[in-house]
Formats: structure tokens, C-alpha cells, sequence
């Protein structure tokens, strides 16, 4: 397949309306992002309950969401975190639910099919064996015409060992040399939320995986105690134009906030458009207007440094003035802001957590 931007919805916390979403990837459809993957934390029939059947309110919702992606000309996906099942996958109770939830989406018509094995225990015995057999497996089951895999250890970043045990010895060159040519593999880059993804890091891990990874880009996203302090509104920075011939795909693990998370979208666009000509503030400012009209984009813009580097509990006073500016504003983006002041897209660690099914 040729490269295309994308989203991947795949953060924890507050999750956005079916009408934001419906909303967003028009938009971004708009602009040349082509597809699109369902996989947010908080959806627990991904994740911790995966097992059990959908609500048939949220299949009405996924259908409706497939439907739209297709009359749009988006590739539709959804990531499966099919928690637990690597120490399960003998089972035939247990791979009787995988195969029911992998025709499920069959009968949704998914495009693109993740199988995520993200923020899991991953100092296990055999894990690249075992996450190589639920793939390849899953993959000569599923109608999606891709298939996509989240390894355990998606980026080079120590922080993952901290958290969830040391990495097997030569697990990447495992799955890279084992795993079925056709599939793809995710990568986040050096850091879990990586500043910059450089040439010389992904021609580095093309080599560990046997092909181009497909990049999970974790900005814009403020997911996470620490991140959902700040509005991630700024333009891109530290994604070379060249990365295009090197990567896969290109998919954006977007903000919290639907409306804010498009500046930054567009602002990628411009980066692999513009090549060396790029600037991002002005790119900044460029897609804050196209977004939120003149006058909202240029406030916006102007306040870009409290939104997004001070942090809520560093504002001080400086909370009172910005609701002032906002909160008599009629625009979704406003309307965004005063509710991240006001903390309602707070995230603890303890909610994270449970999400992700550690409680």
C-alpha cells in the first residue's frame, strides 16, 4: 500500500462522542487523512472485557462509523487488545472467543485489523512465539485486507522495561524475521511519546523488523496523569519530510480534545508537503485559523505557551483569565478549553490502570 496519514484513536481517558468522532474524520478525511482505527482505552470490549459481545447500541454506533469511513473513501480499523490471551490461546473457550470477536468485525467490514499487545506484562516465557502465533493466526481468520501488530515493546524507550519488565533478548528480531511479510508492526519511535523520529532511528528499526514499521505517532495526545495537564495545540516538529519513502504509514494517536487535536493534524500535512520549507509556528498559526476561524485562531495562537507548557496546577491566576477569553465563545474548541480548565479530562494513574485492565 502507498504511505497515507491516518488516526489511530488509541488513548486513555475521556472519550470522544460518536458525533466528535463522525465530526473529526470528516475533517481530516477533508485533508488528506486517509484512514482511521478504533481502539480507544476506555472502550472495555477492546480490552479488559474483550471477550464478551458488543452492546448492540455501540454496533449501531461502529456501523454507523464504518459506513461514513467508506463513503469517504477512509480505510476503517480497529485494535484489539485481546488482554490475557497469550497465556490463554490453548484454550479452545479462549480461541473460540477471539474467532467471534474477529468475525464480529468481519461483519462490520473492517479495513485494517491491529492486534495490540501494548502495555501488557511482556517478561513472559516465549512472548514473541506466542504473540506470533494469536497474528498469524487472526490473520488467516480475519476479511480485513491489512493487518497490523503492536509488539509488547514498541518503541526503544526504557521506560516500557520499567514498567512492564525487562524486554526479551532479540524479541524485535524475532517478530521481524518470523512474522508474515504481509503483516505490519507499529513503532512509537525512540520514546514512547518521541520528540523526533529521525532517519537514522527508523532506518535502524527497519532493519530489526524486515519492513518499514508503521508509525503510531503519540502526539498530539495528552492521555495519562502526567500529559493530561496540557493542551498539545502546537504544530509538529521533528518529523522529517523523508520519512514518507521510509515508513509504512503514518498514523496520529490524537488529543483528548477532538476540535484542538486538527491544528496539529493539519500542521503534520504541511510538514511532509513542505519538506525543508516547513516552519512550524507558522504552520501553527496557518492551521489554528483554517480550524477555528480568524479571531479564535489567532487567541489561540497567542496563548499557545499557557495552554501547552505551563500545565493546569501552574497557572495560577492565569486559569481565571484564560476562562474569561472562553468561555463566552460559541465554538467546540472553546468550549474544549474551558472544560480542560475546569478538569474534566483529567486523567490519574489509577484510571489508566483500569483501562487498561491492572485493577
Amino acid at each position: 500500500m502507498e504511505f497515507a496519514l491516518g488516526t489511530i484513536e488509541g488513548y486513555y481517558g475521556k472519550a470522544w462522542s460518536w458525533a466528535e468522532r463522525a465530526d473529526t474524520i470528516r475533517y481530516l478525511a477533508a485533508h488528506e487523512y486517509r484512514f482511521y482505527i478504533y481502539a480507544p482505552k476506555v472502550d472495555p470490549y477492546l480490552r479488559r472485557l474483550w471477550q464478551q459481545e458488543y452492546p448492540d447500541e455501540t454496533t449501531f454506533e461502529l456501523e454507523r462509523i464504518t459506513a461514513l469511513c467508506h463513503e469517504l473513501g477512509v480505510r476503517f480499523g480497529v485494535g484489539l487488545s485481546p488482554l490475557k490471551l497469550h497465556e490463554q490461546f490453548a484454550d479452545p473457550e479462549a480461541r473460540a472467543a477471539f474467532a467471534r470477536k474477529l468475525e464480529y468485525f468481519d461483519a462490520l467490514g473492517v479495513d485494517d485489523l491491529a492486534i495490540l499487545f501494548d502495555d501488557m506484562r511482556g517478561d513472559v516465557a516465549d512472548l514473541a512465539d506466542r504473540q506470533l502465533e494469536i497474528v498469524h493466526w487472526a490473520a488467516a481468520r480475519t476479511r480485513a485486507s491489512r493487518v497490523i501488530m503492536c509488539p509488547s515493546y514498541y518503541s526503544s524507550d526504557p521506560i516500557l522495561d520499567r514498567i512492564f519488565g525487562q524486554r526479551p533478548s532479540g524479541y524485535l528480531e524475532q517478530l521481524g524475521e518470523r512474522l508474515d511479510s504481509k503483516v505490519e508492526i507499529f513503532w512509537t519511535g525512540e520514546e514512547v511519546c518521541s520528540r523526533a523520529i529521525s532517519v537514522g532511528h527508523i532506518a535502524h528499526v527497519s532493519e530489526q523488523l524486515r519492513r518499514k514499521p508503521f508509525l503510531w505517532d503519540n502526539y498530539p495526545v495528552n492521555d495519562g496523569e502526567r500529559m493530561s495537564q496540557y493542551l498539545h495545540v502546537r504544530a509538529f516538529t521533528g518529523r522529517d519530510a523523508q520519512l514518507r519513502d521510509l515508513v509504512a504509514a503514518h498514523g496520529v494517536n490524537p488529543a483528548l480534545q477532538p476540535t484542538l487535536t486538527r491544528i496539529p493534524a493539519l500542521t503534520l500535512l504541511e510538514s511532509y508537503a513542505r519538506g525543508d520549507q516547513y516552519e512550524y509556528g507558522a504552520a501553527f498559526r496557518r492551521a489554528a485559523i483554517e480550524v477555528l476561524g480568524e479571531s479564535l485562531g489567532r487567541m489561540m495562537f497567542e496563548d499557545g505557551l499557557f495552554l501547552q507548557d505551563f500545565g493546569i496546577d501552574r497557572l495560577g491566576e492565569r486559569a481565571n483569565m484564560l476562562r474569561e477569553r472562553y468561555r463566552d465563545i460559541d465554538h467546540p474548541a472553546a468550549r474544549e478549553i474551558i472544560g480542560w480548565l475546569d478538569g474534566e479530562y483529567r486523567i490519574t494513574d489509577a484510571i489508566v490502570k483500569a483501562m487498561a485492565g491492572e485493577e
